[in-house]
């Protein structure tokens, strides 16, 4: 538990690639495969989203999804405390039909076999 409640706390950080303290600002946070495979489960998510609802309005919302050590989704929720009135069940459709995704880096697994990750998800629209 120790380790899975680390994880979520970390995962923003991790996502956004900040040193630990302790770490030499020379050195990277985590490897290239780990910021790839979150770079990979973000912009799936925010296309599965554009897929769906190509002319919906947007906004930011704060999502939590569980990846299995195999790729699939166990879990996605909105966080607590996201104003996302009608973009929280969107992020979660999203979530559930980007899904699978590629096995996450054996680094980023807890000792139950998944990886949690928090982050927020921009589900405007770019033109």
């Amino acid at each position: 538990m120790f380790l899975r409640s680390l994880l979520f706390r970390l995962s923003v950080c991790a996502a956004l690639c900040l040193p630990l303290p302790g770490m030499s600002l020379a050195e990277p946070a985590v490897g290239a495969a780990v910021r790839d495979w979150l770079s990979e489960v973000v912009t799936r998510i925010g296309a599965a989203d554009r897929a769906a609802a190509p002319r919906a309005r947007g906004g930011i919302v704060t999502i939590r999804i569980r990846i299995a050590g195999d790729g699939s989704l166990k879990d996605a929720a909105i966080e607590n405390g996201s104003k996302s009135g009608a973009l929280g069940p969107r992020a979660v459709a999203a979530a559930r039909a980007a899904a699978p995704f590629a096995p996450p880096p054996p680094e980023l697994l807890t000792e139950d076999g998944t990886t949690e990750l928090s982050f927020p998800l921009d589900l405007t629209r770019r033109r």
